[in-house]
């Protein structure tokens, strides 16, 4: 392989996370949820908006892998960073007091952007390095991870945005960001040659019948198959108990502190440097480091593996989340394992249904993220109103424990 042709593939790297750092903006989301409230806004629309993001983000993503071979992968990132930099500057142009009008353009025509651009630096990446599959996605999913943080600093206490700008043109700066940032990514989301390989990599050896990704399945084939349903029940259970987690990371560590002693105002630091910066970075490092070491272990050795340990780390929060040190353990543990599931299950989806239509398939198998986005927020904010946060943290680390059990089971399947 030339060295200009070592330069394309590690340059698909550069716009990957090019593009995944400007659609990690959806998670920046709570930065701009005070100054809403202060505009009045109640708390219920601005979770609104971020709830029809995720959804919108969710279903069109199955819509963008339909298009892409139709389209190429290049057209199809394009296109949403147009579309999610338009909806963030007509929002910002609109005003911060349109409610209906910030749902619509930020939340939906927003959402749809970040759907049709997310799986395409996945599926691109995983073509052009089939010798380092996990460590290529981990590092493009990372770039969504800590974009979220990018974007909060920015508009607050690095950039301060918010403060010099005002929240509309805040919202216009970012759209004109994104827009120019993920179209100039897209430049290099382009499939390599059919049949290419990087010089030296041989694919492995078939294993009792069939290579991991020997067969491509394309989606109607695949929801046919009983491992994808293994895979989509493996994902919603890891989903479920990351989301979770992350809504209560604030509340519950907080009341665990408090009644072991600390004041109000120690309770709520200790508690929000759990969040934001343990949980944070671990999240972001964890989608790097699970791809890395899936690369050596194998998908579904890894995937058991994450959801093992998160399982026990989950039940054991209860207990930890009201001592300082062993918070600040538990929320790295839990953020690096939830980023993980970013990474693992788009490189399964490979391995099991092959890699030429995993955009595709990708999408049917993301959907697991908007059920646990459902299940597990609802899970800890019942219970947590019943008096019985304990009792959510148990549910959802035996639910991981099980996904570990199911997803040991998946084998490839053969295609008839």
């Amino acid at each position: 392989m030339s060295e200009q042709k070592t330069m394309n593939r590690w340059m698909v790297v550069v716009g990957a996370v090019l593009i995944q750092l400007c659609l990690g903006a959806i998670y920046a989301w709570s930065v701009f949820t005070k100054p809403l409230v202060e505009a009045g806004w109640s708390k219920a629309q601005t979770q609104g908006v971020f709830a029809a993001g995720l959804a919108t983000f969710a279903i069109i993503m199955v819509l963008a892998g339909r298009i892409m071979p139709k389209f190429g992968p290049r057209m199809v990132a394009m296109a949403g960073g147009v579309v999610l930099g338009l909806g963030y500057i007509l929002g910002g142009l609109i005003g911060k007091t349109d409610f209906i009008g910030l749902f619509i353009l930020i939340g939906i025509v927003g959402g749809a952007g970040i759907g049709l651009a997310y799986v395409v630096p996945i599926a691109v990446g995983m073509r052009w390095f089939p010798d380092k599959k996990g460590l290529i996605t981990g590092l493009a999913v990372a770039g969504f991870g800590f974009g979220a943080l990018l974007w909060v600093k920015l508009a607050g206490s690095w950039g301060h945005l918010i403060a010099n700008q005002g929240l509309s043109m805040t919202f216009v700066i970012y759209g004109i960001v994104f827009l120019v940032a993920v179209v100039i990514g897209g430049i290099w989301m382009k499939f390599p040659p059919e049949g290419w390989k990087p010089e030296g990599y041989t694919p492995p050896e078939p294993v009792s019948g069939k290579a991991a990704g020997a067969v491509d399945f394309k989606s109607g084939e695949m929801l046919k198959t009983p491992q994808y349903y293994m895979i989509l029940l493996t994902f919603v259970f890891g989903a479920s108990a990351g989301l979770m987690c992350i809504g209560l990371m604030k509340l519950f560590p907080m009341q665990a502190l408090q009644a072991n002693g600390m004041d109000l105002a120690a309770a709520s630091a200790v508690a929000g440097t759990a969040m934001a910066i343990f949980f944070s970075l671990a999240n972001g490092i964890g989608r790097i480091a699970w791809g890395a070491i899936s690369d050596k272990l194998g998908r579904k050795l890894s995937i058991t593996l994450m959801m093992g340990i998160q399982g026990i780390i989950v039940i054991l929060f209860q207990w930890i989340a009201g001592t300082p040190v062993l918070l600040y353990v538990g929320a790295t543990l839990i953020g690096f394992n939830f980023g993980g599931n970013f990474a693992l299950f788009p490189t399964i989806t490979a391995d099991t249904f092959g890699t030429k239509f995993v955009g595709q398939n990708y999408g049917w198998v993301f959907l697991a993220y908007g059920v646990g986005g459902i299940f597990g927020p609802m899970l800890g904010g019942k219970l947590g109103d019943m008096g019985n946060f304990p009792l959510a943290f148990t549910i959802c680390g035996i639910l991981c424990l099980v996904a570990a059990g199911i997803i040991s089971m998946v084998k490839v399947p053969q295609k008839k």
